[in-house]
């Protein structure tokens, strides 16, 4: 009898065991789009999910920014936060483009003048990405500035040298190798490649372990032998790498590069993270939380165009919808204090 009576309490564990938060995203991410197709018909007279077209740029439009949000959703499961994303983005589309640019609308000049290998504009983005993102964790290492004032000074510092940099002019006409990197799916192909591999980097190895303690209790984390000054630094050159990888896509994909490229990229990456599950207080979150995240996002965005509701209707929803995430996230905060 009594092995009887513990084999049904471990029955209703069981029972009442909580599904993974990624399960629940995607309900959520299922639900939403329920909805849109019952308002597709209602007030459109056409479906909304068959359209694989509208879902193909939907996917496509999210698919830069989703790049952007695996970094940033690493910084802030550390505890961190990065605002300059945004602007990196259009500081490397403009080098990267500068160093990309076909060599045929320069020979009138300079008549000797060939293509670059495309490997030499990429290289030359993600290195400006790197002291970029080494700047940020410095300071916030080693300075001790928060994260907050440390990524806003580098914001702001981006987009002026974006600016300076051609004295504002767009740069246009890349090589064929280096368009190719925006062209056809290539940008969603990119952000899968990144999602698994900083998946796994997060779940499998010392570097998501440390990355999850240090945003978990950073003094214990230092107690433990963790290097946190040192991965903290490495935690934000990863991110705006990966905000670098971000504009030299998009540069490819327009082609052509303008200062103002990247403008609200790192809210949106943020935001991304935060509906993928990813806590704002640090220690906890997922690559693929985020991946879910940025479906929905993107979801809710082709929704609102496909329902023809007005851009600035649209802006003022999405600024709801990010308030109501962190506030679900606060309270699953306190919730999880009182246990």
């Amino acid at each position: 009898m009594a092995t009887q009576d513990v084999n049904m309490e471990d029955a209703r564990g069981t029972a009442h065991r909580k599904l993974p938060q990624e399960v629940n995203i995607l309900l959520v991410l299922v639900g939403i789009a329920i909805v849109f197709e019952i308002l597709g018909w209602v007030f459109q007279g056409q479906s909304f999910l068959a359209n694989i077209d509208r879902l193909k740029i939907m996917i496509l439009q999210v698919s830069v920014v989703g790049i952007i949000a695996v970094g940033v959703t690493q910084v802030i499961i550390s505890g961190g936060i990065d605002l300059s994303s945004g602007s990196v983005v259009g500081a490397v589309a403009m080098v990267s483009m500068s160093f990309a640019q076909s060599a045929e609308y320069a020979r009138a000049v300079y008549p000797a003048l060939t293509d670059m290998p495309v490997i030499v504009p990429i290289l030359i983005g993600l290195a400006c990405g790197a002291v970029a993102g080494f700047i940020n964790g410095w300071l916030i290492a080693y300075t001790k500035i928060p994260p907050f004032i440390a990524t806003l000074g580098m914001m702001v510092a981006a987009r002026g040298f974006a600016k300076w940099y051609t004295k504002g002019q767009p740069i246009s006409f890349p090589t064929e190798s280096y368009a190719m990197l925006g062209r056809g799916m290539t940008p969603v192909y990119i952000f899968i490649a990144v999602a698994v591999i900083f998946h796994i980097a997060m779940k499998y190895t010392r570097y998501g372990k440390f990355t999850y303690a240090i945003g978990a209790n950073p003094q214990a984390a230092r107690v433990s032998g963790i290097n946190v000054e040192r991965h903290i630094i490495k935690l934000y050159m990863v991110a705006a790498m990966l905000a670098a990888l971000a504009g030299i896509v998009v540069a490819a994909r327009g082609q052509t590069a303008q200062a103002g490229m990247g403008l609200m990229y790192e809210l949106d990456a943020i935001a991304m993270a935060v509906i993928g599950g990813t806590s704002l207080a640090g220690g906890r979150g997922s690559i693929i939380g985020t991946s879910i995240g940025m479906v929905i996002f993107g979801v809710i965005i082709s929704g609102f165009t496909f329902l023809r509701l007005d851009a600035y209707y649209q802006e003022m929803i999405k600024g709801v919808i990010i308030v109501a995430a962190v506030v679900v996230d606060t309270y699953r905060q306190k919730k999880r204090i009182k246990k």
